[in-house]
């Protein structure tokens, strides 16, 4: 598995007059094309906080 770099954006939105956050977690594509990487584009993910580390996994 290739080790990369990934970073944590907000890109506020204003929805009906409303400001909220977005985040979003962009990985290095040099980690997604491994062909080891267990997550597709349009899977759907669960994130949790385990011990204070983040779990990001696919729903079953």
């Amino acid at each position: 598995m290739k080790i990369g770099r990934a970073k944590l954006v907000n890109k506020p939105t204003i929805t009906r007059g409303k400001k909220y956050n977005k985040y979003f977690v962009f990985i290095s594509s040099y980690v997604v094309t491994d062909k080891a990487f267990p997550i597709k584009e349009t899977d759907e993910l669960l994130v949790r906080i385990v011990n204070g580390k983040l779990i990001i996994q696919k729903e079953e």
